[in-house]
């Protein structure tokens, strides 16, 4: 009986303290839709680009956008277990983003830095290490992408609500 009123019971406690969703009121999607996200080299910003672009909910295509979206990957590999022989068998995967948006007359309105951990085994198939190192890195830029949205989610609520 106890959990079946501890939520709702939660869900007041924060409404009475002035909580409430960034997203919920729609009011974000518009300017979310109306970035466009520059391309990105490599294949790891291609997959960061995709999923963005996805997040955003916006078409890829800058024409009509009011906002631009540029990004600069940094991607590097440290070897973190070593067998007795010298031998690597396990990496972390850092893939630091760096954004700038900038408005249509190209001015930079918001910037950051951020930046994901991921780790990949070595195994003895060299297929399924590189296949477990892309998997980590599509990891990684998915965590990128998501964390670019949140960021610009409470840019552009921070700056409605002054």
């Amino acid at each position: 009986m106890m959990k079946r009123f501890a939520i709702p019971a939660l869900c007041m406690g924060l409404m009475g303290c002035g909580f409430h969703p960034m997203y919920a009121s729609g009011q974000l999607s518009p300017q979310m839709a109306s970035i466009y996200v520059e391309p990105i080299a490599e294949s790891t910003g291609y997959e960061l680009r995709n999923h963005l672009i996805d997040l955003l909910h916006s078409d890829g295509d800058p024409a009509g956008k009011a906002y631009r979206l540029r990004i600069t990957l940094t991607n590097t590999n440290q070897p973190v277990t070593l067998q007795n022989d010298a031998t690597i068998t396990r990496y972390n995967d850092t893939l630091k983003a760096s954004y700038v948006l900038s408005d249509d007359s190209d001015k930079a309105i918001a910037q950051g830095d951020i930046s994901s951990l991921s780790s990949y085994n070595v195994v003895t198939s060299p297929y399924a290490t590189v296949s477990a190192q892309h998997d980590s890195d599509q990891r990684a830029a998915d965590d990128l992408a998501e964390r670019i949205q949140l960021d610009l989610g409470v840019f552009f609520h921070r700056r409605d609500t002054r």
